[in-house]
C-alpha cells in the first residue's frame, strides 16, 4: 500500500473514530439533559390565624407660647391631664415611657400661602410611650383619649401598633406546612404523568405575611414581606417554591 492510500485510511479511520466520540457525547448529554427535565416545580402554601399580644402606642403632649419658656410651661401644665387619664385606663408607670422634652420654631405664613422669616410661635412636645401585653386595654384607650381633645388638651396620637411576640416560631411551623403542600401539589400533577414524585431538589421561601383577619393592607418590609401593625386579629402566610424530582 503506498503512502497516500495510507494517508486516506488513517484520516478515513479518525473521522469514523470522531463521529463514534460525537455521538456517544451528544447521547450523553441528551441522556443528561433529558435527566434534568424529570422534574415538577410547585409553589406550597401555608396560613394560620395569630393574634397580637403586644402593643405599643405613642402619644405626644403639646404645649404652645411666644417664647421656649412659655412652650414648655405650658407643655408641663398639660402632661398631668395625660398621665391621670393613662392611669384611669388602668396603665402602670412601668408601662408609660416618657420620652423627652423637645421643642420646635413654628413660622408665620403669610397671605400667599408662602413661609416666612418671622416667627410666629414655639411648639414644645413630649412623647409618652405605652408598652402593654393587654392589647385589648390599649385598644379601648386608643376610642376614649379623644375626650381629652375634646377637653382642648392638645396631643397628637398615633395610631397603636399590635405586634406578634412569636413570628419566628410562627413561621418555622408554617414552611414545614407550605412545604407539605407543595408535596401534595407535585403528587397531583406527578399523576396526570403516571409518574413518582421523588426527593427534593431545590426549595425556596417566599415572601412572609403578616395580614389582617378581615381584610385590609398595611405594608412593611419586616420578614420579606408585609406585617399588618393596625389590628389585633390576623392571619400568617407563608408561600414555598420546590423542585421534585420524578421518576417513572
Amino acid at each position: 500500500m503506498d503512502k497516500s492510500c495510507q494517508n486516506w485510511l488513517g484520516l478515513g479511520v479518525s473521522i469514523a473514530v470522531g463521529l463514534v466520540l460525537s455521538a456517544g457525547i451528544v447521547s450523553y448529554t441528551a441522556n443528561r439533559i433529558s435527566s434534568n427535565k424529570q422534574s415538577v416545580v410547585v409553589k406550597g402554601l401555608a396560613e394560620t390565624p395569630v393574634t397580637a399580644d403586644q402593643a405599643r402606642w405613642e402619644v405626644n403632649v403639646q404645649g404652645t407660647g411666644k417664647s421656649i419658656a412659655e412652650a414648655f410651661s405650658a407643655l408641663r401644665a398639660n402632661r398631668p391631664a395625660v398621665l391621670e387619664f393613662m392611669k384611669a385606663q388602668g396603665f402602670t408607670d412601668d408601662q408609660i415611657q416618657a420620652g423627652r422634652e423637645v421643642h420646635q420654631v413654628v413660622y408665620r405664613v403669610n397671605q400667599d400661602g408662602m413661609t416666612t422669616r418671622d416667627i410666629d410661635y414655639y411648639l414644645a412636645g413630649q412623647t409618652l410611650l405605652i408598652s402593654s401585653t393587654d392589647v385589648k386595654r390599649v385598644d379601648k384607650a386608643v376610642g376614649e383619649i379623644v375626650k381629652l381633645l375634646e377637653n382642648n388638651v392638645p396631643l397628637d396620637v398615633a395610631n397603636p401598633e399590635y405586634l406578634v411576640s412569636t413570628l419566628e416560631k410562627v413561621k418555622m411551623s408554617l414552611i414545614a406546612n407550605a412545604t407539605r403542600n407543595a408535596y401534595e401539589r407535585a403528587s397531583e400533577f406527578a399523576k396526570t404523568g403516571e409518574a413518582k414524585v421523588g426527593t427534593m431538589k431545590s426549595a425556596n421561601q417566599g415572601a412572609f405575611y403578616i395580614l389582617p383577619a378581615r381584610g385590609g393592607n398595611n405594608s412593611d418590609n419586616e420578614y420579606g414581606g408585609t406585617y399588618d401593625k393596625s389590628t389585633i386579629d390576623k392571619v400568617a402566610r407563608v408561600v414555598v417554591t420546590v423542585e421534585y424530582a420524578l421518576s417513572q
